[in-house]
């Protein structure tokens, strides 16, 4: 019997990290060794994956020797200097942060639309795209694929999650703040009820702000264009014409995306419905006679894309309109990596 790969979770205490532990935990079980490796602070602690009680492990370039496979969920700037480090020890390491989406020597993997791509990395770092692209490119991946993507428009409705535990804390701080009051749209009144904002530039509760991430060029925002330029290096189609709105919603966990996709390839509803009910990692709930679509409540802490909606354009035969939905934790984040390194362990294993 051939030996299992060793692998390392990096950032094993943090939101992500957590999550991955569960994911670990009810995934195949293809791995030998899990290091779970964090800051200096975090070493020590015992956490539990697997059935298995793992003691933290302090990040240095030791914490890799004799590992196979490292998943990072650290923030990119820790990420830019350490997975280099990893990848030099002789890891392949794949990688949830931003530091190296965009790098050409990298590839940037969705296992059930570009899987071969994992194959090819030259830096040793294979990178996971952004949570609000993984929210919808699994259905758009299998659309793709039979009707040629030529363009897209979409709005994201973000939860706050995606702003890390603080855009946890601050939306519930602040629906504690207006519960029971009789706050309006008024931004008076709305302002007067919550005085902290947190990562958020205006009061989240009972609110919808348009804005995600930080200023880019000519007025986007950086999650705007990562939607933009992840989409089309995972695709394939470097002339991709993408128009993206990002809006911060007052959810907790999971991301949605109204989503308006044209083909070269005219698409009936029938048909993409068929293929999204049979697309590996999608899931079709599509009734709206019966007011069955997916909201992030229905959505949350499970695995696939959600897509309902789904609607042959009016004006442009070319086009389709749906509604897509994504636990950003899960497929977002930690499943979507998880599922990357799950393909390392199937070639370390030949």
């Amino acid at each position: 019997m051939m030996k299992k790969p060793s692998l390392a979770v990096v950032g094993a205490t943090g939101a992500v990290g957590t999550v991955m532990l569960e994911i670990l935990s009810t995934r195949p079980d293809v791995w030998g060794e899990i290091r779970l490796i964090a800051s200096a602070r975090s070493a020590g602690k015992k956490l539990i994956c697997r059935g298995e009680e793992i003691t933290v492990v302090a990040l240095s370039p030791e914490a890799f020797d004799g590992i196979d496979v490292a998943m990072f969920d650290v923030p990119d700037e820790i990420s830019a200097q350490w997975a280099p480090i990893a990848a030099s020890r002789g890891a392949v390491v794949v990688d949830n942060s931003g530091a190296f989406r965009m790098d050409a020597d990298v590839p940037l993997v969705v296992p059930e639309v570009n899987p071969l791509e994992a194959r090819n990395r030259p830096r040793g770092i294979i990178a996971n795209p952004n949570c609000t692209t993984l929210s919808m490119i699994v259905a758009l991946g299998a659309l793709h694929e039979k009707f040629e993507l030529k363009e897209l428009v979409v709005s994201s409705y973000q939860a706050a999650s995606g702003a890390g535990q603080a855009g946890i804390d601050i939306l519930r701080e602040q629906i504690s703040a207006v519960a029971g009051s009789e706050a309006g749209t008024i931004a008076g009144d709305l302002r007067s009820l919550i005085k902290d904002n947190g990562p958020f530039p205006a009061p989240l509760a009972l609110n919808v702000v348009p804005w995600a991430g930080s200023l880019k060029e000519d007025g986007y925002s950086s999650e705007e264009l990562k939607v933009r330029n992840e989409s089309r290096k995972i695709l394939g189609l470097p002339n991709l014409k993408v128009a993206a709105t990002c809006v911060r919603v007052p959810v907790i966990t999971t991301h949605s995306l109204t989503v308006h996709a044209v083909f070269a390839q005219e698409p009936s509803r029938k048909a993409a419905q068929d293929i999204l009910s049979n697309a590996a990692g999608v899931k079709l709930v599509d009734d709206p006679e019966n007011y069955q679509f997916p909201t992030p409540a229905d959505v949350v802490g499970t695995d696939p894309t959600w897509v309902g909606r789904v609607r042959k354009s009016i004006d442009d035969p070319m086009a389709l309109d749906m509604f897509v939905c994504g636990d950003n934790l899960r497929k977002g984040a930690a499943l979507n990596t998880a599922q990357i390194a799950e393909l390392l362990a199937l070639e370390f294993s030949k």
